[in-house]
């Protein structure tokens, strides 16, 4: 195998791996409201406590959609990416 050859075939390789990098989405947990050790200032700004507790509710769910989202892609991907090295052995091999 020539150098050239190793060196296309490491950059399709590098090509191929960013292009299913793209692909996954990037899932963010949400920031854990602030609830202040003060009771006063906790009662000052209670509704603003109170909607990032409600906040964080929603924002929690969506992280948890999207966490299953991005497994089952993984999952999917995993599998095909199985499949197709299955089927690179077998070249190799014949």
């Amino acid at each position: 195998m020539s150098k050239s050859w190793k060196t296309t075939y490491t950059l399709i390789i590098w090509f191929v791996f960013m292009a299913h990098s793209v692909q996954a989405e990037t899932c963010l947990a949400p920031t854990r409201p602030f609830v202040p050790s003060d009771p006063a200032s906790a009662l000052e700004y209670e509704d603003l406590i109170r909607q990032d507790f409600e906040d964080y509710i929603t924002n929690v769910q969506d992280y948890f959609r999207c966490m299953e989202g991005e497994r089952a892609r993984a999952f999917t991907e995993a599998k095909e990416v199985s499949q197709e090295y299955g089927r690179f052995v077998q070249q190799m091999v014949n």
